[in-house]
C-alpha cells in the first residue's frame, strides 16, 4: 500500500535537509494550504509545493 502522508524525517531526507528544516518545510504547506498546525501533510500536497515529482517520491518513500 503507497505511504499517502509525509512526516518530517521523510521530508528532510527528500530535500537533502535537517529535520528542523523538513518540519520548517511542512509547517509552510500547511500554513498556504490553510491547515490546522498538527493536520497531515499528503505526498501529493507535498509534491505540488515542492514541485518534486510525485512517482520519484513515492519511489523514494517506499525503498526507506
Amino acid at each position: 500500500m503507497p505511504q499517502i502522508c509525509i512526516y518530517p524525517k521523510e521530508a528532510a531526507q527528500l530535500t537533502g535537509t535537517g529535520y528542523d528544516a523538513g518540519k520548517r518545510l511542512l509547517q509552510r504547506i500547511r500554513t498556504q494550504l490553510r491547515k490546522p498546525a498538527r493536520a497531515y501533510v499528503s505526498v501529493t500536497e507535498f509534491c505540488a509545493y515542492t514541485r518534486l515529482p510525485e512517482a520519484e517520491v513515492q519511489a523514494a518513500l517506499n525503498r526507506s
